[in-house]
């Protein structure tokens, strides 16, 4: 009984230092890539901010706890601006049976970001995936619409040229310009405007055997 609970002891660090050392190695952009790669103008960050999607979430955002833990973050934000009650990434959590270590070994899919999500709210939550360009085009377009939220699923590596996958909900659409505005819950990277052509293929990728996504909340 004793060797089964050793075994149990050192079975468990080594998956919370294996974690510790996957998110390590999705973290390797520099500080000069994350703010020349995309948009960050201040008046059009102001702009962006002021967006009715993006105002419900009153300029501030609570950052995810460590690098792998970026899908609860954005859902405990998302859940926030439309006022449910799970607003920290331990109240969207529980009873899920995930990241019970601490970490989202390898981050949250898509899929487990939407099944984390419809457990602990009553509205419509949709993965839309395998979109084209236009399809995109046209939910960003709905990502101004202030019943909808939606959290985009993308890799890093296609906009910032490093990294891995990320969640991040999204706080509007700046249509004349067509640029999308990103909440990023990474404290490094913080909201950034992108091209919608850009996401589009950053989202466009695959994670697994199927491609990433939007997670919509309505």
């Amino acid at each position: 009984m004793r060797r089964r609970f050793v075994f149990s002891v050192v079975a468990c660090i080594a998956l919370i230092s294996g974690a510790a050392f996957l998110v390590a190695g999705q973290s390797g952009v520099s500080s000069e890539a994350i703010q020349s790669s995309v948009v960050r103008a201040p008046e059009l960050i102001d702009r962006a901010w002021h967006l009715p999607v993006a105002a419900s979430f009153n300029s501030e955002l609570t950052w995810q706890s460590n690098g792998s833990r970026c899908g609860p973050a954005s859902l405990a934000n998302a859940f926030r601006s439309i006022g449910e009650e799970e607003t920290t990434e331990a109240a969207v959590l529980d009873g899920t049976g995930k990241c019970w270590t601490g970490f989202c070994i390898i981050g949250l899919t898509l899929d487990e970001l939407a099944e984390v999500a419809q457990h602990h709210t009553g509205r419509k939550v949709t993965v839309v995936r395998d979109l084209n360009a236009e399809e995109f085009r046209e939910h960003m377009r709905r990502a101004n619409d202030p019943d909808r939220r939606y959290i985009v699923n993308f890799t890093r590596e296609k906009v910032f040229g490093g990294g891995g996958g990320h969640h991040s909900p999204i706080g509007g659409y700046m249509e004349a310009e067509d640029l999308v505005f990103v909440l990023d819950v990474n404290e490094n990277y913080r909201p950034w405007l992108i091209e919608r052509e850009r996401l589009f293929a950053a989202m466009d990728t695959f994670d697994g055997d199927k491609k990433r996504g939007l997670l919509l909340i309505e």
